[in-house]
């Protein structure tokens, strides 16, 4: 027997008794991002290696320790499986003129990212990320559009116990000071940092706040505040941010030590966390990169967005208990007696399955006792047996699965009308439940 191959290490097989639970993730995050006026864009899973090292920044973690590098067989072009999405969607962006259009041009996406680190609960060297991205605006009720997008998919799929932690890291301008003053703290302690954090103290001293070694946050723990050293037009922007935000009742608590791990962003920065996740605890976080399209070759144009974990997310609805709903299971099974009736159960299968319905039977050649096993294996709701007599009369009992229940019908004319009238029982018992409008939502959702 030839030896079995694993998947990677890092990464995971999503089968079909997994799937339906990213496909309702992916459903809401995208339908609810729509009611914001994002429009869904899809981009390589590869880009050339200089795009991230310009965008993200060589002195990042992201850059000098995770990226995966791609050597073209032929040639020597370098690319980089993409650790986020910002990068390749403001590369997109700026390529195919989209900021020509009307502002604010507004886009979403589902990617899968990847980066080398040690796989973790909630930290996987393959994962997906549902980003938003904004182009155009200053204003700080950008910043809290796409901080209340972000709520907004939380309290549709329920969680709870979330906290938007946010912050302001300044412009180029007010953080040249603070990056001086910065210098001057870790200069004190340089011996005790580690070795990439003594790298970064000349490069980018702000890199060594999101550092994940314990002697350095812990000397992090005194190092100055950024909101000590904010412009004028920074710190005004940063209360505009606050003041909408309490107008819209979305709570949150200023967090000075959130830097985010990408050298881009700049003032508004934010992240929202679960404490169900113990040391993955960030679900979702982002903030402003106004200076992100210039650096990459396109016309200053201010820009926002957010990065969100599906595989996090996910996590957290398990460990709060979130039931997501099962999609809908086989209603009719179809099964047969004979080559004839075989021809006329992928018939009416077929026909079924063109009027919406899911409907299956025999492929297998199996015996009628053991498709009725296969019935029940599959959850099937009903189930009518053919055979000859069943194909001269046109009429076969319809048997309810669950109760045993069997009623005789005319298969070629009312399978569609009995489906039909099920499905509508099922929808109105479901909204005269203690459930009412949230299962009733459920199942228009998974029904169409």
């Amino acid at each position: 027997m030839a030896k079995i191959i694993k998947a990677p290490r890092g990464t995971q097989d999503i089968t079909g008794a997994e799937s339906y639970k990213w496909q309702f993730v992916e459903n809401i995050v995208i339908s609810t991002s729509k009611l914001y006026g994002f429009k869904e864009m899809r981009t390589p899973t590869f880009e050339d290696m200089s795009l991230f090292k310009r965008s993200v920044g060589d002195t990042t973690d992201v850059v000098q320790k995770e990226m995966y590098q791609v050597q073209a067989e032929k040639g020597k072009d370098l690319y980089g499986l993409k650790p986020e999405g910002t990068a390749g969607a403001v590369r997109a962006v700026i390529e195919k003129g989209l900021l020509n259009e009307a502002l604010p041009l507004k886009i979403c996406y589902l990617t899968p990212c990847f980066r080398h680190e040690r796989p973790q609960a909630g930290r996987l060297r393959e994962f997906h990320q549902f980003g938003i991205e904004m182009f155009g605006p200053q204003s700080p009720s950008a910043d809290v559009e796409v901080i209340s997008t972000a709520k907004n998919i939380f309290d549709m799929i329920g969680l709870k116990n979330i906290e938007l932690y946010i912050n302001s890291i300044g412009c180029p301008v007010c953080r040249a000071n603070y990056h001086k003053a910065l210098t001057e703290f870790f200069r004190t302690r340089q011996e005790d940092l580690c070795g990439t954090c003594q790298e970064r103290l000349d490069k980018n001293p702000m890199r060594i706040l999101d550092c994940k070694s314990p002697v350095c946050s812990e000397i992090s723990k005194d190092a100055p505040v950024i909101l000590d050293y904010l412009c004028d037009e920074c710190k005004e922007h940063f209360e505009g941010v606050k003041t909408r935000l309490d107008k819209l009742g979305i709570e949150y608590k200023v967090n000075p030590t959130i830097v985010r791990g990408l050298d881009y962003y700049t003032k508004t920065v934010f992240e929202f966390v679960s404490n169900d996740l113990g040391a993955q605890s960030t679900v979702c976080g982002g903030g402003r990169y106004d200076g992100l399209v210039e650096q990459m070759g396109g016309n200053k144009t201010p820009a926002l967005g957010f990065g969100m974990g599906i595989e996090r997310l996910l996590l957290v609805m398990e460990a709060q208990g979130i039931e997501i709903p099962k999609p809908i299971d086989c209603e009719l099974y179809i099964a047969s007696m004979g080559e004839n009736a075989n021809i006329k159960a992928c018939e009416l299968t077929n026909k079924l399955r063109e009027e919406g319905f899911y409907v299956e039977c025999d492929l297998m050649n199996r015996s009628v006792k053991a498709q009725m096993k296969y019935a029940n294996k599959i959850n099937a709701k009903t189930c009518i047996v053919l055979g000859d007599s069943e194909l001269e009369s046109k009429k076969a009992k319809l048997k309810v699965m669950a109760t045993g229940e069997e009623t005789e019908i005319d298969f070629e004319n009312d399978l569609s009308q009995v489906l039909h009238d099920m499905n509508v029982n099922e929808i109105a018992n479901a909204f005269s439940s203690e459930l009412g409008a949230d299962a009733l939502n459920t199942l228009i959702n998974f029904k169409g």
